[in-house]
Parts: structure tokens; C-alpha cells; sequence
């Protein structure tokens, strides 16, 4: 018998990527407290690959707990310009102030993703997208925020690359879906390499 999938976020783009891969999943986000976890890691000087790492296990740990006998996906991603790690704008004030600061400037998104199986991670995969934003006039800023509306306060950098987002951008490298929040690829391999694994052992 195949093993249910759960995904912990409550993220509509992971569950999407998912959905239209073809993937058959439930959706069961964790309630974890990321910015209490973040805290300690930030003082101790964990990098930003880090600090998603162990977010994405632990949401995925945590969430494994309620779903014993399944494969849990966990994942998380933050964005890092230069040493400073920036998290979702909590208004449209700050989403202007985000923007303002990325200006011209190269950032990086750092996304994370794990499978976790009766409590224990037993697969991690971590990606990374370099993004330098176009030099943005404050008027065009506030004309682009006006535009998105609430949107610019669902994505750590206030943009959403599948949509207006791409024009604040000068140069992208690296993978779309490391951008949207979800290293699918990868993913996908290990997930179809289990589930062949687990026919072999059937015979």
C-alpha cells in the first residue's frame, strides 16, 4: 500500500506546484512558531541556509507527529542581501521599506525541503537563486505595491516572480521553483525513488 504524502505548509504556491505536478497529497500545516526558532540560530550566527534548513525539518517533524505511517514535506526558504536575513513584510509600509533596500542590489533565496517519515528527516535537499533587482524609483514603487495590493505581503521579498514580480528584476539565476518555494525537481526524483523502491521490496 502506498504511503500517504502530507505537505506542512500552508503556502497556496507549494500546494499548487504539487497539485499541478500531479502529485496526490494532503494539506496539514505546522503551527510551529518560526520567528521563536529563528531567534537563538540568528544569535548563535547560523547562515541563512541554515536557519531554512532546519525551519523546513523542523515544521516537517512537527507535523509528522500527527500523521504516523505517512511521508511528511516540509520546507522553508529566507532571503539573505548580504548578512542581513529578511523575512514576509508585515504591511504594505514595510513591504516599500523591503523593496527600497533590494534595490539594485543582488539577493539570495535560499529554500529548503525535507521528507520526514515517523519523526525522523530522511531526505533533505537545499537549493539557492541569486536575484538582482532593477534600481527602483520610490514612485515606481509605490505605483507597483498599489498595483499588487495584499499580495506584496505574502513573499519574504514583497514581489511574486510568477507575476509583476519578474519586471523589478535586472537578472535571476538559478531555478524557478527554488524562487516560488519549492525545489520540485529534486523532490519529485526522491518521491518517485521511494515509491519505486517500495514496489521492488514488494516483488
Amino acid at each position: 500500500m502506498a504511503k500517504g504524502i502530507v505537505l506542512a505548509s500552508g503556502s497556496a504556491h507549494r500546494r499548487d506546484l504539487l497539485k499541478c505536478a500531479g502529485v496526490d497529497f494532503t494539506v496539514d500545516p505546522s503551527d510551529l512558531d518560526e520567528r521563536a526558532l529563528e531567534a537563538p540560530m540568528m544569535s548563535s550566527g547560523a547562515g541563512p541556509d541554515d536557519i531554512a534548513s532546519v525551519l523546513a525539518e523542523a515544521k516537517a517533524a512537527n507535523v509528522a507527529e500527527r500523521h504516523p505511517g505517512e511521508i511528511v514535506i516540509g520546507a522553508d526558504q529566507t532571503l539573505s542581501l548580504g548578512d542581513e536575513v529578511l523575512h514576509k513584510p508585515a504591511d504594505m509600509e514595510e513591504a516599500r521599506r523591503t523593496l527600497l533596500k533590494l534595490s539594485g542590489r543582488t539577493h539570495q533565496l535560499n529554500t529548503a525541503v525535507v521528507l520526514c517519515e515517523e519523526g525522523n528527516v530522511v531526505w533533505r535537499h537545499l537549493s539557492v537563486a541569486s536575484l538582482t533587482m532593477r534600481k527602483l524609483e520610490p514612485a515606481f514603487i509605490g505605483r507597483y505595491l498599489a498595483r499588487v495590493g495584499q499580495k506584496a505581503l505574502t513573499s519574504v521579498g514583497a514581489y511574486q516572480i510568477e507575476g509583476l514580480g519578474v519586471q523589478l528584476m535586472d537578472k535571476i539565476e538559478g531555478d524557478f521553483f527554488t524562487i516560488v518555494g519549492l525545489p520540485l525537481l529534486p523532490l519529485l526524483a526522491e518521491l518517485r525513488a521511494r515509491r519505486n523502491r517500495r514496489l521492488e521490496e514488494r516483488g
